[in-house]
């Protein structure tokens, strides 16, 4: 019966372990069902190829989650083959067996219980640092957008104007913060924040149009390419918009 209770709290343990890998992946910023599949298939050391594989091997928190589920999968599957020979040796009598189905269902029922689930993540907050999200997929930076610094000189475009004046949201870029040429730090600034020389921004956009926003010159040549610019993000917006439509219908 030892052997038996020995393979019940080695599966109860298995759980455990990867309930808490998925939540950690979480915390990194992986949706909850990939961050399930991903944690399984480390564990349980069936290997995965998929482009979601690459998002965890890039990222070095994940890596380092997905590594201690590779070794602590491997312990766990030597202890439940040592179990099960010793099970056997014994004998597989009805109450063996009948202990053993039921404590799989109880197992079975444990882990899906959202109440372990909410659990596990507020230990993981209050007790680890791992919120360290991936930002270039959360952003889905892998396509045409991009999250770029941008140095306001002399002569730019941007230059001694407030962000409310340069409407850069009608170009689709969005100001994410600002770096004063003191070193003072202004995250997620408002209209009235004006831009001047030596200010670093950090932005997110479209990849061309935040490299063309870069190159801006002041004058009217600057308000030529904006409103251009302008065009240009109306005309993709209609485009998204027309795609919508027919997905609906």
């Amino acid at each position: 019966m030892g052997a038996f209770i020995a393979i019940l709290l080695t599966i109860a343990v298995s759980l455990l372990i990867t309930r808490v890998g998925t939540s950690a992946l979480v915390h990194t910023g992986l949706s909850r069902p990939v961050a399930r599949f991903q944690a399984r298939s480390a564990f349980f050391g069936v290997g995965f190829t998929t482009s979601e594989s690459e998002a965890v091997v890039n990222h070095p928190v994940r890596r380092r989650i997905i590594l201690w589920l590779v070794l602590l999968g491997n312990a766990g599957i030597v202890t439940v083959l040592a179990s099960v020979v010793l099970s056997a040796r014994g004998g597989f009598t009805p109450v063996r067996v009948a202990t053993l189905a039921g404590g799989l269902v109880a197992l079975a029922l444990l882990a899906r219980s959202r109440m372990l689930e909410r659990a596990i993540d507020a230990a993981l907050r209050r007790w680890s640092d791992l919120p360290v999200r991936d930002y270039a997929d959360l952003l889905h930076l892998s396509g045409d957008f991009a999250v770029a610094e941008l140095e306001v000189e002399t002569s730019d475009w941007l230059a001694e104007n407030s962000l409310g004046e340069l409407h850069l949201r009608d170009e689709g870029v969005v100001v994410l913060g600002i770096t004063r040429l003191g070193g003072d730090w202004i995250g997620a600034p408002d209209g009235d924040t004006v831009l001047h020389a030596g200010d670093v921004l950090v932005v997110y956009g479209r990849e061309d149009r935040v490299c063309e926003l870069d190159n801006r010159r002041g004058g009217a040549a600057g308000e030529t390419a904006h409103a251009a610019a302008v065009a240009e993000q109306q005309r993709l917006e209609a485009e998204e918009d027309a795609r919508d439509a027919v997905a609906v219908t």
